[in-house]
């Protein structure tokens, strides 16, 4: 038996930075550590640029950047992660120098990085993982900011919108990951608008292509907040996986501060189930939910999954959904 941690977004920058330099790399992560240790693999969204270099980008109007110090590679490093996904809109924060600096940073402290790189090439790469004798791939891209594709000779992410043209990009990418030698591929995506507990309109026809192409696993992330998980095919799409780690204002109706660690167990190459760990976020800190809150991201999650004609089962304080 293989298990996967996967979250959804990780932000260690302007508060919980601070948090990080104060208390100690382990704080953002509070008892959760534990629990994403003893997974085989960890893979994260990393809404941040890891740095001490850079300006604020300012060539289009950004509202929020977003960068840790150099000291959040302990953190990631304490929580074993393996692979940070870097497709998203907050990669290139502070610029191409600080985005280039955590690439190096990275590679140092031997942590995989995929959907963003140097050049186009490299940020399709897909990243190559062992697993307890399974070679997992993962994949990832994002529909937010076009101008921060990468091109041929110049760093950015692997930019692909939501459009049914991406999935024969995506499939090629797959299919890399195959050749190299991956028994199982994620697919990841940081995409959609915000604050949304429903996919919109068109992206489960999308998710569904992108299982159809061959991925095991869709990966989604962006929202803020958790949306309900589709089985299609015997394989999860997790649509989006909310918040891990931020210092984000909480929305009372929404919950943004409601999130959930996905760990995928997998036997003989195939996901036979995805195990849900409820989590709360406070004071730049996550931990595992308790009473009310618990009970609450349980109905929800049910009631969303539902939805997507999935059930989500529970015995005792133990939650799961089969694929």
């Amino acid at each position: 038996m293989v298990s996967i941690g996967l979250t959804g977004d990780l932000m260690l920058g302007r508060l919980v930075n601070e948090a990080l330099l104060r208390y100690g790399p382990a704080y953002p992560f509070g008892n959760v550590l534990e629990e994403l240790r003893q997974a085989d693999l960890r893979v994260v969204n990393l809404e941040c640029v890891i740095s001490d270099r850079g300006r604020p980008f300012s060539r289009w109007e950004k509202a929020f950047h977003f960068r840790a110090h150099p000291r959040a590679l302990e953190a990631l490093q304490l929580a074993r992660i393996d692979c940070v996904v870097l497709a998203n809109n907050h990669v290139l924060d502070y610029q191409e120098e600080a985005f280039l600096q955590m690439l190096e940073l990275l590679e140092q402290a031997q942590i995989a990085y995929v959907g963003a790189g140097r050049n186009l090439e490299q940020a399709r790469r897909p990243a190559i993982l062992p697993a307890a004798g399974v070679k997992v791939g993962v994949v990832a891209f994002t529909d937010n900011e076009p101008g921060w594709k990468a091109g041929p000779d110049a760093p950015g992410t692997n930019y692909l919108p939501v459009v049914p043209e991406s999935v024969a990009v995506l499939r090629e990418q797959i299919e890399e990951a195959r050749r190299l030698g991956a028994g199982l591929v994620i697919v990841s995506a940081h995409w959609g608008p915000n604050m949304r507990l429903r996919p919109p309109p068109g992206f489960r026809a999308f998710a569904r292509a992108v299982i159809e192409a061959g991925a095991d696993v869709f990966h989604g992330h962006s929202a803020h907040v958790f949306q309900g998980i589709e089985v299609y095919r015997g394989k999860p799409i997790l649509y989006d996986c909310g918040e891990f780690v931020d210092d984000y204002a909480v929305d009372p109706v929404l919950r943004n501060d409601w999130g959930l660690l996905y760990r995928l167990h997998i036997q003989n190459h195939r996901i036979g189930e995805v195990e849900l760990l409820p989590l709360l976020i406070d004071n730049c800190q996550v931990n595992l939910a308790t009473g009310p809150d618990r009970e609450a991201i349980f109905e929800r999650l049910q009631g969303l999954s539902a939805e997507l004609g999935s059930t989500v089962l529970r015995q005792g304080a133990r939650l799961w959904l089969a694929c």
